[in-house]
């Protein structure tokens, strides 16, 4: 742990190019911390293949992935940035975790009953998927970690799978804190639902100004407002709302006396919007583009990271080891 700060862990599936919902929900906010925590930071490919995936591309939907975050502003000299299975004690640990973990609360988790609806077939994975997510976090000690609400039952499980464990082999893990409202929940292009791919309603991150704009402009906007010089409601409008993220106060509060009496059609407000995140994001694609060119690099990022992971980790798993009566073995 660096001297003096308290350590945060938290992951993200590799899904490929990062959008607007992981930017504005969770990877500004990984940033920040930065300046306060030890931060660790995890690609989380175990938890990816609990659900359907091409094997053939998931190495470069990591490599996406991590360029995605680098450009965002991950400073790997000030944060722990690595693949998951790079260190396979994630998965030795959630396997003596199995052992406390309660069964019932696993078949409760709000996200188990979410996708296994999706499926036909419903495997272990996804319903021991909150155990690995206890490893990770586990692992390291970590106090805190930054959850929206939609995570916090899982976080809660992590803190009982702490705590059963403990009582059962001795204090040694800290029930992490939750980092709640650090980010943001986005809407996506419905207007609905939050903002992921599998809903199939984002806004890429790292594209231009033209390829936001063929998105942006199919962007669910206020549903009562039917013809151009019928006025809006910004309040219920999720592209209003995007607006807050990226437009000046100023020309925000524009665009709202314009919207509420129809001096404004939304084709336009969509516009505006479009150039104001293209404008804003420039930076994180240019560094994405240098680091596109440039694999190695990031490769080499995330190989560091894992071995400064794993010399966290094996001291970990040696301890739990030899508290479980399963012998020390040398980290």
């Amino acid at each position: 742990m660096t001297q003096g700060k308290s350590r945060v862990f938290s992951g993200i599936q590799p899904s490929g190019e990062l959008h607007l919902g992981n930017y504005l929900g969770a990877i500004q906010n990984w940033v920040a911390l930065t300046e306060t925590y030890d931060c660790i930071y995890c690609i989380v490919d175990l938890h990816a293949v609990t659900i359907p995936y091409q094997p053939s591309e998931l190495q470069d939907r990591i490599y996406q992935l991590a360029v995605g975050l680098l450009a965002s502003g991950l400073d790997p000299d000030r944060c722990t940035l690595f693949v998951q299975s790079a260190v396979p004690e994630h998965a030795e640990l959630q396997w003596l975790l199995n052992t406390v973990a309660p069964l019932g609360e696993l078949s409760r988790m709000t996200q188990f009953k979410d996708k296994s609806d999706r499926v036909d077939t419903v495997n272990a994975g996804l319903l021991n998927y909150p155990v690995l997510q206890a490893a990770d976090i586990l692992l390291y000690h970590a106090e805190h970690v930054p959850v929206g609400e939609d995570q916090r039952q899982h976080l809660e499980l992590t803190r009982e799978i702490a705590r059963r464990w403990n009582t059962r082999f001795g204090d040694y893990f800290p029930e992490p804190q939750p980092l709640i409202g650090q980010g943001k929940r986005i809407l996506g292009l419905d207007g609905a639902s939050k903002m992921s791919k599998s809903q199939s309603n984002t806004i890429p991150l790292l594209a231009d100004e033209e390829e936001l704009w063929s998105v942006i402009r199919m962007a669910v906007t206020d549903p009562a407002r039917v013809r151009r010089d019928d006025p809006g409601n910004p309040d219920v409008c999720n592209v209003f709302s995007l607006h807050g993220h990226f437009t000046p106060p100023a020309e925000r509060d524009e665009i709202d006396g314009l919207c509420r009496t129809a001096g404004i059609g939304c084709v336009d407000c969509k516009r505006r919007l479009t150039a104001n995140i293209a404008s804003e994001l420039a930076p994180i694609r240019e560094r994405a583009a240098e680091l596109l060119a440039d694999p190695d690099r990031v490769w080499d990022i995330l190989n560091t990271g894992a071995k400064r992971a794993r010399s966290i980790a094996s001291i970990t798993l040696a301890e739990a080891y030899e508290r479980m009566g399963l012998g020390r073995r040398d980290p």
